[in-house]
């Protein structure tokens, strides 16, 4: 059978951005897979699709799809909404808003450029990858307000890999350099040198630091 005999199946549309940064949002692969079925269905215009319906199209049981439907309600993911047809007949029908507000929060904190002086978007990142240096580099030019220059992508890339900073210790060392309102690698790189001096090597052991040091 020819590709295009399979088009009448229809097809499911999926943000880009959940598919690269659902992890980021607290779900696990397989909470991503009930998404893309609870989608699927919605998008076909069934908004309430029985669990076993939904266990039929994966490798879940019924029970398997009822806990992890808790589990996103519990997370404030997922809601379920009672409805009302045109004949004054009484339904439910799932929502999936929570989530997709949840994640519009992480890509406008994570992924929108953004200009300091009016907090207009410049521009929204196109790459999708999340190695530690992209993710990094995205979050130090939202946090600019610009784009990192090459050299600046190298020094960050050596604070990862020659000076062996965590991830984490980086990121604080930003939000320390974005309340004293300097947007610079090189002050970033003056507290992260601070902190060395002081031999903190974990996120408690600087949290704790700070908070002596206010």
């Amino acid at each position: 059978m020819e590709y295009n005999s399979y088009r009448a199946l229809g097809f499911t549309t999926l943000q880009n951005g959940l598919i690269a940064y659902y992890s980021q949002l607290g779900l696990s692969d397989i909470q991503l897979i009930l998404i893309i079925q609870l989608e699927a269905f919605n998008q076909r215009g069934e908004h309430f699709p029985s669990n076993e319906k939904i266990a039929a199209n994966t490798n879940l049981t019924t029970n398997d799809v009822a806990n992890l439907i808790q589990q996103m309600i519990d997370q404030g993911l997922l809601s379920i909404e009672q409805t009302t047809d045109s004949k004054g007949r009484i339904g439910n029908r799932y929502n999936l808003n929570p989530l997709y507000e949840k994640l519009d929060n992480y890509l406008d904190e994570h992924i929108l450029i953004k200009n300091n002086q009016n907090n207009q978007t410049i521009e929204v990142t196109d790459s999708l990858e999340n190695n530690p240096i992209n993710m990094l580099a995205r979050q130090f030019e939202v946090e600019f307000g610009r784009y990192l220059s090459p050299i600046e992508r190298q020094e960050l890339s050596a604070w990862l890999t020659v000076d062996h900073y965590s991830p984490e210790i980086i990121k604080m060392a930003l939000r320390e350099a974005v309340l004293s309102q300097v947007y610079s690698l090189k002050y970033v790189d003056r507290i992260l040198l601070n902190w060395q001096r002081h031999n903190l090597k974990t996120v408690y052991e600087v949290k704790q630091f700070l908070q002596r040091n206010r």
